[in-house]
């Protein structure tokens, strides 16, 4: 009856992880941009007996987040500084000590310091892979190559000056999520602009989770850890009914 058990606490495990992605997914379903995640790559691992693989084995997570790759909708927005990428590209952004990443965000703003970020906080990267730094504005534009057009504050209005292109790169390796949630490339390879994105101003794409298919996956795990819950009880009461069998009767 161990092996019972075993294999159904086993599977509770292996609920419990696909729960957990399926939960980040729901929380982060209207974040601009967001990725969902999806379950990583799996294995097999052997407990020993006595020095020998036995017969019970664990389901083990291997390799980094996998993620999809599928393009969130694209919405309409009043912001000029909201913008979309319409293509396969992505933004190169820095969310802190130079470790850069790439992103699909585009709720922008600046900070107290006037350099341009999305709505996580991250640095926006330049085509040189500098901030960029926006200048107090009456007006700004994006146009679809991402240069940055703004009219000062000091300049006489309809008069505007360049405040950089935002850097945008097409991957050419596979991504992955990293630990800190953010996308790179899975070879650990420099993230470098090529200035292939398109982007559309007054535009924020969407989060590619799609709530209906995560609910109806909880639903699903929910009733897979109602069963194995079950077969551990249905395991617990064939042992103590073979316990009985085998107690002597009383004289």
């Amino acid at each position: 009856m161990d092996r019972m058990i075993h294999t159904a606490l086993n599977s509770i495990r292996n609920i419990y992880d696909i729960r957990y992605t399926t939960s980040q997914n729901l929380a982060n379903m209207v974040v601009p941009g967001f990725r969902r995640e999806m379950p990583n790559e799996g294995g097999s691992g052997f407990l020993l007996d006595n020095g020998k693989l036995s017969a019970r084995a664990f389901a083990l997570e291997m390799g980094p987040a996998q993620f999809s790759e599928e393009s969130g909708a694209i919405n309409p927005s009043d912001l000029p500084t909201d913008v979309a990428l319409v293509d396969e590209s992505y933004f190169i952004t820095d969310p802190g000590d130079s470790n850069f990443a790439l992103s699909r965000r585009g709720d922008l703003k600046t900070n107290a310091e006037g350099q341009l970020t999305d709505g996580a906080g991250s640095l926006m990267m330049s085509s040189t892979m500098q901030p960029l730094n926006v200048p107090a504005y009456r007006e700004i534009q994006i146009t679809q190559i991402g240069e940055i057009l703004v009219n000062p504050l000091q300049a006489e209005a309809g008069t505007f000056i360049s405040a950089g292109f935002i850097g945008t790169t097409t991957p050419q390796s596979k991504l992955v999520k990293d630990l800190d949630g953010h996308i790179r490339y899975a070879d650990r390879s420099a993230i470098t602009p090529d200035q292939s994105g398109t982007i559309m101003q007054n535009a924020l794409e969407a989060s590619n989770v799609n709530p209906v298919e995560e609910l109806v996956n909880s639903m699903q795990m929910q009733r897979q850890f109602e069963i194995n819950l079950k077969l551990i009880s249905a395991a617990k009461e064939l042992d103590e009914g073979g316990a009985q069998l085998l107690r002597m009767p009383n004289e």
